[in-house]
């Protein structure tokens, strides 16, 4: 069978054109706004990480790009059309983090009753095997383990052929096999082009895995780009000494540095340039246990979020896509 975006588009992946696009979105409950003014495409055949701390606006994004609350301003469009048109045509599928199983139903039983409700379905067999399910399709729903359940959550948010997968923290209580297991499916649903949107809390998933890399605090975008763009953005290196007691106040003025943190006595600088960073440490006399390593994604998402960034700040441009079915919406009641 071919991909979604090929069967329905007649192009497949980066090819596609946009699949998600929020333009000057926000959300409010109350007095609190969650999402404030939030502009973002992803283009069809992109792999792309939502960050955030908790409390962000990550989940209440993810729920307007599926169309499961509207927004108080502005406008998401999915495929160019509204998410409700998205979620109708069966163009998306969404995993999302709660869900029960349903007793005394086989694996193949669910997901062939989830495809039929679509207007062209994927192959049953087909989608237990892109899942990892291939094996367990005669057994009982509420008899697999943690990580088959998670499979199966995966294979009901494909049984409709979708060309955009949602994903709210998929791996979440899943032990370092599963994990491992599950984003191998991931790589296999990618690969034919279709487009795929996760949040996560994993921050080596969003390093190892994405395309790019979308952070977001106090419900604007801070960030977007790949990981390493990200990096080179909040400095690309860490560099840390002892003190010994020598002051602090010169190390933010030295070559380089974007950022300086003390612990105790050591000191942790940020720098775009660690080169033209120790020449001048060597000239302060300030190389006591000096080390040098590249700064690490959970580096740079701190310093993004840390209050330090006040606006959007894109490393790369990228076009944008995102929705959900309609048996994927009963999905979180069956799976």
């Amino acid at each position: 069978m071919e991909p979604a975006a090929t069967r329905r588009n007649g192009v497949g992946g980066a090819g596609g054109g946009t699949a998600v696009t929020f333009r000057g979105v926000t959300r409010s409950y109350g007095g609190v706004r969650a999402v404030q003014g939030l502009d973002l495409d992803i283009a069809a055949g992109e792999t792309v990480a939502l960050l955030g701390r908790n409390g962000a606006g990550k989940s209440t994004t993810l729920n307007m790009l599926l169309g499961l609350q509207p927004p108080s301003t502005g406008t998401v469009r999915l495929f160019g059309g509204t998410p409700e048109s998205a979620v109708r045509a069966g163009r998306v599928g969404a995993m999302l983090q709660d869900g029960k199983a349903v007793p005394r139903v086989t694996v193949r039983e669910l997901i062939t009753f989830v495809a039929a409700t679509y207007p062209a379905p994927m192959d049953v067999t087909e989608t237990l095997e892109l899942a990892g399910l291939a094996e367990f399709a005669g057994r009982r729903v509420d008899r697999l383990s943690g990580g088959q359940a998670q499979r199966v959550r995966f294979a009901v948010a494909l049984a409709g052929n979708p060309e955009l997968l949602v994903l709210d923290e998929p791996t979440a209580a899943l032990d370092v096999d599963a994990r491992r297991t599950f984003w191998r499916a991931m790589r296999g649903y990618a690969r034919r082009g279709n487009t795929l949107v996760f949040s996560t809390h994993y921050l080596e998933e969003a390093d190892d895995h994405a395309d790019r890399i979308v952070v977001i605090d106090g419900g604007r975008v801070v960030a977007d780009g790949s990981s390493e763009a990200l990096k080179r953005r909040t400095g690309g290196s860490l560099v840390s000494f002892d003190l010994r007691g020598a002051p602090s106040a010169p190390l933010p003025a030295l070559p380089g540095v974007r950022a300086v943190e003390i612990r105790g006595d050591r000191a942790l600088l940020r720098t775009a340039d660690s080169d033209a960073t120790v020449v001048a440490l060597a000239g302060l006399d300030l190389v006591h246990g000096l080390q040098v390593t590249p700064a690490s994604l959970e580096d740079t998402f701190l310093a993004l979020t840390s209050g330090g960034t006040t606006g959007a700040a894109t490393a790369e441009p990228a076009a944008g896509a995102a929705a959900e079915s309609a048996a994927t919406a009963s999905a979180k009641e069956t799976v």
